[in-house]
């Protein structure tokens, strides 16, 4: 294949999945604030700084009030990472593997970026609830008619990793977001307000139902959200179940066998996905939560890079080659 190709269905999927996780992630502060007694507005400049572009923020919008917030993870067609701008730049890379992928996933991305290109037209604060469930929607659909109509080939693959990579890492910065609003009240925690909190975030992660029937005792606990969303291995939106079936579409990939590996990108996956493998929450929560989910960004981010250098980059040929060649082509 390709690294043309692999870049591109890799990326794809990397930015559909990255616009509705940030439809989640808007949509999990809005949720905690509701029952925050710290009022709405004092919030957001943690959940812009989660983000890594707070600087930017400021430069552009100067004051996180909730409207300039939603605003610009939103619809800010000039920030790359808003979900209009994640869309249109999944649209550009399907358009560019029409024959590689199917019509269907076509159609369904470019059908998506258009809804929320017509919303920020048109846009209301109002209704923004009714938005994120139409963009969580069609998040799910891209995902699944690409597992329906494409071949699980290569290709397949690619997008698979880039889809579960960057599901990975957003599900780390939305229990970030958990970590943020709790600073002001430590002495709220343990409470019913904490309690209203952690069920806020799962259910905004449509991960209540599956949490209630994982523990024995149904009870909802910091300890056993953070254990579910990091370490569960069966649940497909918590970080060890993504770096789990990433890594085996990466040996998919390159035909090594589980526990090996072949280059630099399958080294730092199974290294890490090996790590969490013997991790407790104990461990987790000794070195802290912050410190602990903002490691995991940083290394999923280096994953990404060696995905970059092992599949996609372009080497130019060494002049070595070159001269080499014309110097036998001289000689007699």
């Amino acid at each position: 294949m390709l690294s043309r190709v692999a870049n591109s269905i890799y990326w794809l999927n990397r930015y559909v999945e990255r616009a509705e996780n940030i439809a989640r992630f808007v949509e999990v502060n809005r949720n905690l604030l509701l029952d925050s007694p710290l009022g709405l507005e004092q919030q957001w400049q943690p959940f812009v700084l989660i983000t890594g572009d707070l600087p930017l923020f400021q430069e552009r919008y100067g004051e996180a009030t909730a409207e300039n917030v939603i605003q610009f993870l939103t619809f800010d067609a000039e920030y790359p990472n808003s979900i209009l701008s994640c869309l249109k730049a999944a649209r550009e890379n399907a358009r560019s593997i029409r024959e590689v992928i199917s019509s269907e996933m076509w159609e369904q991305v470019n059908e998506f970026y258009m809804m929320v290109r017509d919303a920020a037209k048109g846009q209301n604060l109002c209704d923004l609830p009714e938005f994120f469930y139409k963009v969580k929607l069609n998040g799910h659909l891209f995902a699944g008619i690409m597992d329906a109509t494409m071949s699980h080939n290569e290709g397949w693959h690619f997008g698979n990793i880039g889809r579960l990579l960057e599901r990975a890492d957003k599900a780390s910065r939305i229990l970030d977001v958990k970590y943020y609003i709790l600073l002001p009240s430590v002495e709220d925690v343990g409470t019913t307000l904490d309690e209203i909190q952690w069920i806020a975030l799962l259910k905004s992660t449509s991960a209540y139902e599956m949490y209630r029937k994982r523990q024995k005792r149904h009870q909802i606990t910091p300890y056993g959200v953070v254990e579910f969303f990091v370490l569960d291995r069966e649940f497909p939106r918590s970080i060890q179940y993504c770096l789990i079936h990433a890594e085996q579409s990466l040996h998919q990939i390159t035909g090594s066998l589980s526990g090996t590996w072949q280059n630099s990108s399958e080294r730092e996956l199974g290294r890490l996905r090996a790590e969490l493998d013997y991790m407790t929450i104990d461990d987790i929560t000794d070195r802290g939560l912050h410190q602990f989910l903002d490691d995991l960004q940083r290394r999923i981010n280096l994953i990404g890079d060696k995905m970059f250098e092992t599949f996609f980059a372009l080497e130019p040929i060494p002049n070595q080659i070159t001269i080499s060649s014309r110097q036998t082509i001289l000689t007699p």
